[in-house]
């Protein structure tokens, strides 16, 4: 079931359209990776699914309910953790929580129950009483996020949680975000590393200029671009041969011969595996290796919007 569902949002400020019929939905227990050049519309975007914006068109539910910066109650379905850290330097992990719970109405042991869960999340329960200037930049970020999850929201919007990281906080808020998704929580994922959406998120939408231009798994969106998967074959022997008992494999649309290796452009190739080691062996050759070459992200998205992610 869709926790969010955004359909048809807009957004103009003066001549410039920043936000161009853009919709998506995400379920809970799904990461959704949402990408784009700076001044696709992330941020516009963001800002409408959060309530902090209101959009000229279009709407956004979040757990049934229409969200919009007057929907008081509906905002609290939502955390949100802006990519600048959003705390308190001179107060501590835990004081800044208390802070932040008083705000949504929390109080007394169901606050302290809820800072301590928040905290041990991101796995900072045993530095929650340190000031925040006294973090890392990765403590702080993870400090970030257990401020966006302390009042249990149904979905999670994360804005480059990783910029400027260490590795190994870097690590740790994959393993949170994983544990997240994993508990059923929807998450809203914004990234300029390529590496984190395809480890991360289930779904990716593409967004530049104002629209959504392309949504999928990474395999979808490959697919969309390519049409084929690249089959590679290192062989020892007559790679003509092989080559040409490929091209009778239904499937099989183009078989390239090159210095070591034949490679296949083919409909699902992964399923055509067993056929291709049967048409080795038919041929006399030796395979030292079958590999699935695909388009990576980085190529995706380059061919998508004809920039790199950081233009």
């Amino acid at each position: 079931m869709a926790v969010l569902v955004c359909t048809d949002l807009h957004k103009r400020f003066g001549n410039r359209t920043a936000v161009d019929g853009v919709g998506f939905e995400i379920a809970g227990g799904e990461c959704y990776g949402l990408l784009g050049p700076n001044g696709a519309g992330k941020t516009t975007t963001i800002s409408m699914i959060c309530g902090l914006l209101a959009s000229d068109g279009g709407s956004v539910v979040v757990a049934g309910r229409p969200v919009g910066p007057r929907a008081i109650a509906a905002k609290a379905d939502v955390g949100y953790v802006p990519q600048e850290v959003a705390l308190y330097p001179d107060l501590s992990a835990r004081e800044n929580l208390a802070f932040f719970g008083r705000l949504y109405g929390l109080t007394g042991k169901e606050l302290d129950a809820r800072i301590d869960a928040s905290l041990e999340t991101v796995g900072l329960l045993d530095r929650g009483g340190e000031r925040i200037e006294q973090y890392s930049g990765g403590m702080k970020r993870r400090a970030n996020i257990a401020a966006g999850l302390l009042h249990q929201p149904k979905l999670l919007v994360l804005d480059e949680p990783t910029v400027g990281v260490d590795p190994q906080s870097r690590n740790a808020i994959f393993d949170t975000v994983v544990d997240l998704r994993d508990a059923g929580l929807a998450v809203l994922y914004t990234t300029h590393y390529m590496e984190e959406a395809e480890r991360l998120c289930d779904r990716i939408g593409i967004i530049d200029q104002g629209r959504l231009v392309a949504e999928g798994t990474r395999r979808e969106l490959v697919a969309q671009v390519s049409g084929l998967d690249h089959v590679r074959i290192t062989v020892e022997g007559d790679r003509q041969t092989l080559a040409a008992r490929c091209l009778t494999i239904p499937g099989v649309d183009e078989a390239v011969v090159a210095d070591g290796f034949v490679e296949l452009r083919a409909h699902d190739g992964r399923q055509l595996l067993r056929q291709v080691v049967e048409a080795a062996d038919a041929a006399g050759v030796e395979v030292s290796s079958i590999e699935l070459v695909e388009l990576d992200l980085e190529a995706v998205f380059l061919q998508l919007t004809g920039r790199a992610l950081r233009d």
